[in-house]
């Protein structure tokens, strides 16, 4: 890599609601650090090759002709004048990783077409499109999903996988240099054109909102590779997904307009680690607009309310993008933060280099229990469909299951599925299972959820296409009886025979808590105690955060123009004049050096982080609008009293649904399956983690009514 690249927007724009965190260039240090992300990410085989860029581009351009040479065959179908058939068009536009510019090798094109008011969607669309495409024979593997939420056609065209949503617009002609960014182009549009556009137009306005696209790019290249090899990179599963990734990154590029990637990796895990959810992540000030489209405002929309983690898109009408995060993948979300937070402080001490931080996370190592959600179909067709509803639907058992346990026991959804090669039309995903950090154990304790576990199939069966063979199995599965299918190559791994980075410091914590044990007095605790202790604190934090009552938000009001006064008021009084300032003088110094390896005394250095924390605090933690109390229920979840008495109907019946219901000392965790099987583990102790241990063989006791709630008010997620 060259000279350090400084920020490419001229006149000193700022963008952003609040001032950077610092403006200091890069050093040596950084120049060195990102050439080697760089050659990194490109020994990962992140970058398509030249020839397959050119493939992709002929390939659009070719589809561009297509959707012109079927505009005017519509039109001329529907009886229009040869001079309206002459003028009408269609136009291609690009969104997604493709726009943004981070795609890798493979990866399909997310596109739009935009056509005119008279080329409809069911009809013209799907039907003569359609029907076009399927005689092409450059066109295989055509999907069309048209009852989607965003309809969608998916294919293959010359082997480049697209993505084609379709947005109709109001404009008898379709202009060859429209612009979608315009809020008029959504004037008299339909609510899924609205939905169509908003993927174009919030990925160019991400675009337009970096101050260097090339550093803005390689950092998200970075931290999408990062959230994949984590486990964290799936918005179904209840994780973050590309374009919550892109926003993000965005904002941090904000923050540190002229640093390298090297360093905006770096600030990524620390802003984030501290950040105050459910504070929102914003690029720009949110717009009302005056088409009445609903925007994210949680004064004004209940259901806003109750999102864990907004990160709010820059286009309008702006919406959470994130709504999908649930307190456990949170909780999950926050500890990977923390641990890259803590890599990328080792490899600036020259510990570690960067194949640390992209150790991927042993998801089949990390509990002791898990579930095993089992899909099967008939046919292919059948099974794609079948699977597309089941993992949109597995968000929802999350939520139930941290619901009914009270928020003590977490759940990890794996974002990936897996598939049995030997039972055709089969497909199955997994959750990892354990008690939720600080939760005391307590003797005769016991969280059931069979029936939770049954509202979940229940709720899924109800899919409007369901089709004879579509059947879903939930059962429990031990960490040792994990199925061989699910790891590499079909075979279970021998034990790691290298420690990694997780494994190296949970052993330091546990010998420096064991060292300290030894040199404390009485009342200092065991070691297990004081370690349960740190993990505690750590997700106390992030509880504390969800229980803030103040939501950083640039709503709007009545006069946008005080409202943003009085946001740039809070911003640049608290988080702006240190940021800029403070660690202006702190961090870059006389020398510039404070972002490369540490050059000057340790005083100094603690200096340095210590007024980039107080100007990171600030910026995290501007209060705006009160934040939804969560005692109330999730709308989300759909409780049928009707479902539940034919659940307990079921139970007096004899027959018990599928359920593992976790329990302490001698209690049992039980399954049992369609087939009537049954497993059971207790809890039991284990060094610094409570888990799950098998116990014996037992058949699970008929349920005759739901377990009875406390009479306590129940624990909350805060």
């Amino acid at each position: 890599m060259g000279s350090p690249l400084l920020s490419n927007r001229s006149g000193g724009q700022r963008l952003g609601i609040t001032e950077p965190i610092s403006l200091s260039g890069p050093t040596e240090y950084d120049v060195i650090k990102t050439c080697e992300l760089e050659k990194y990410l490109q020994d990962a085989g992140l970058y398509e090759s030249q020839a397959e860029a050119v493939r992709r581009e002929e390939v659009l351009g070719r589809l561009d002709q297509i959707v012109k040479i079927w505009v005017k065959s519509i039109s001329r179908a529907k009886g229009l004048n040869e001079q309206l058939v002459q003028e009408a068009n269609a136009k291609i536009f690009t969104f997604g990783s493709y726009r943004l510019g981070v795609h890798g090798p493979g990866a399909d094109i997310d596109t739009l077409c935009v056509g005119p008011r008279h080329a409809t969607r069911e009809e013209d669309f799907f039907g003569e499109l359609q029907r076009m495409l399927s005689e092409m024979s450059e066109v295989s593997e055509l999907r069309p999903v048209p009852d989607a939420y965003v309809p969608v056609m998916g294919f293959k065209f010359n082997g480049v996988s697209i993505d084609l949503l379709y947005a109709k617009l109001s404009l008898w002609v379709i202009p060859e240099d429209l612009d979608i960014s315009q809020d008029s182009i959504l004037q008299n549009a339909d609510d899924q054109t609205v939905r169509s556009l908003n993927g174009c137009r919030v990925t160019d306005q991400i675009l337009r909102l970096v101050p260097n696209i090339q550093n803005f790019r390689m950092t998200l290249r970075c931290m999408k590779f990062w959230a994949k090899r984590r486990g964290v990179y799936s918005n179904v599963a209840g994780f973050l997904g590309g374009v919550n990734w892109a926003l993000l990154v965005a904002r941090i590029c904000q923050l540190y307009p002229n640093a390298l990637p090297n360093m905006l990796v770096s600030r990524f895990f620390r802003v984030y680690t501290q950040w105050r959810w459910p504070n929102p992540v914003m690029l720009c000030n949110i717009e009302e607009g005056s088409l009445g489209l609903q925007i994210w405002d949680p004064r004004r929309n209940p259901k806003d309310r109750f999102h864990l983690m907004p990160i709010i898109t820059p286009a309008y009408p702006c919406m959470n993008s994130s709504y999908n995060v649930s307190a456990s993948t949170l909780q999950i979300m926050s500890e990977e933060f923390q641990r890259g937070s803590d890599v990328c402080e080792a490899m600036e001490a020259g510990k570690v280099e960067w194949d640390t931080l992209f150790e991927p996370f042993g998801f089949f190592e990390a509990y002791k229990n898990y579930l095993q959600i089992d899909i099967s179909a008939e046919n292919a067709d059948d099974l794609r469909k079948w699977k597309g509803w089941v993992e949109s639907r597995l968000r929802q058992l999350t939520l139930k299951i941290e619901r009914h346990t009270y928020n003590m026991l977490q759940c990890h959804p794996h974002p990936g599925d897996f598939s049995d090669k030997s039972r055709p039309f089969h497909h199955c995903f997994f959750m990892g299972l354990q008690r939720k950090q600080g939760v005391p154990v307590n003797e005769g304790e016991q969280f059931d959820i069979r029936v939770t576990v049954e509202e979940f199939k229940q709720a899924v069966n109800l899919y409007t296409s369901w089709k004879p063979g579509m059947e879903i199995y939930v059962s429990h599965v031990r960490r040792k009886n994990i199925p061989d299918f699910v790891f590499p190559g079909g075979a279970r791994p021998p034990r790691p025979s290298k420690a990694t980075w997780d494994s190296r410091r949970a052993a330091e914590l546990k010998a420096a808590s064991s060292s300290q044990v030894d040199k404390s007095s009485e009342g200092q605790g065991t070691p297990d105690e004081k370690d349960d202790g740190r993990k505690r604190k750590r997700e106390e934090e992030v509880e504390s955060n969800l229980k803030s009552v103040k939501v950083l938000a640039a709503l709007p009001s009545s006069t946008g123009e005080a409202q943003e006064s009085a946001l740039a008021s809070d911003a640049t009084n608290g988080a702006g004049d240190i940021g800029h300032d403070v660690v202006q003088n702190h961090i870059t110094g006389t020398g510039g050096s404070a972002y490369g390896k540490p050059s000057g005394s340790v005083a100094d250095e603690s200096n340095s982080r210590e007024a980039e924390n107080i100007a990171i605090e600030k910026i995290t933690s501007v209060p705006y609008v009160g934040h939804q109390d969560f005692s109330q229920e999730l709308d989300e979840l759909e409780d049928d009293v009707q479902q539940k008495d034919k659940y307990e109907d079921t139970a007096k019946g004899g027959k018990s649904p599928p359920m593992v219901s976790l329990t302490s000392n001698a209690s049992s965790t039980s399954v049992t399956s369609s087939n009537g099987m049954s497993t059971s583990v207790s809890f039991y102790t284990s060094g610094d983690l409570e888990e799950l241990e098998p116990a014996e063989l037992m058949a699970p006791p008929p349920i005759v009514n739901p377990p009875a709630p406390p009479t306590q008010r129940k624990p909350l997620i805060r």
